[in-house]
């Protein structure tokens, strides 16, 4: 919160939705008290975020969770980049990662890009929440964040926009991520491909009304199958034969199309 408000562009309305906690976050209108407070029972980060985004009256709308910090010059450098582009709906920065008060080395595969980025955000999530700056546009035409996501609510939101927009990049750690907390829902859940993979299948089903072009239907399926080999290779060594036999028929369907 205090790097929030320590941003050198100020931001119109800060809005903090307490998703049922049991501590003293409620407190935190005695020393914020200009902050638009809401509490919810426990419902998720989708509900949470969306949430905040439906009780918003600003044009633009930026996020940082809980265990993120933003840089000082975060707004200031999003809003200069999107002045610069008034075309561009979204925007995100680079991270520096800390862990135990060290920073951490990113990993390759998070690696930023700009642009037409669809391709390169179908393998996983490259783009942090507390990164973003995006018109309320986006979420009026895409949608808000899928609630029956319980995690990668996030890559699955991205993945509608990239589909049909480009999403800009202000080159430079703007927000420091705090990893390793046993609360990060990373740690909580066993194979985060499963909940890709449900957000995949679900662009390919809605490619009727919502139409993909014939590279991005093909560059899901590809990225389908990779994903549904991982899980069946876990499937089998973990003898879960419900899934085995679901994710053998899926990949029988998909290479049929390849």
């Amino acid at each position: 919160m205090f790097s929030v408000y320590e941003q050198t562009h100020t931001p119109k309305e800060i809005i903090v939705v307490d998703d049922g906690s049991t501590d003293d976050t409620s407190n935190i209108k005695k020393d914020f008290p200009n902050i638009k407070y809401i509490y919810q029972k426990n419902s998720g980060v989708s509900f949470a975020r969306n949430t905040g985004v439906k009780n918003s009256k600003s044009k633009w709308v930026a996020f940082l969770d809980s265990d993120d910090q933003w840089h000082i010059d975060k707004l200031k450098k999003q809003v200069k980049f999107h002045y610069n582009n008034p075309n561009i709906l979204m925007s995100y920065t680079d991270e520096l990662w800390i862990r135990d008060s060290k920073e951490l080395k990113v990993p390759k595969k998070f690696q930023k890009y700009e642009g037409d980025i669809f391709e390169k955000c179908l393998s996983h999530c490259i783009i942090a929440p507390s990164s973003v700056l995006i018109n309320k546009q986006l979420f009026n035409e895409l949608g808000l964040f899928d609630e029956n996501l319980e995690v990668c609510e996030d890559y699955d939101l991205w993945l509608r926009i990239a589909k049909s927009h480009k999403i800009g990049l202000v080159d430079q750690k703007l927000i420091i991520k705090y990893a390793g907390h046993d609360d990060q829902l990373s740690f909580k859940y066993w194979g985060m491909d499963r909940f890709r993979v449900s957000s995949l299948e679900k662009l390919l089903l809605d490619n009727h009304t919502k139409k993909l072009d014939l590279v991005q239907e093909s560059l899901i399926i590809q990225e389908l199958i990779k994903k549904y080999k991982l899980l069946l290779k876990g499937a089998i060594k973990y003898d879960r034969f419900s899934e085995i036999q679901k994710y053998k028929k899926r990949l029988t369907e998909l290479n049929s199309y390849v």
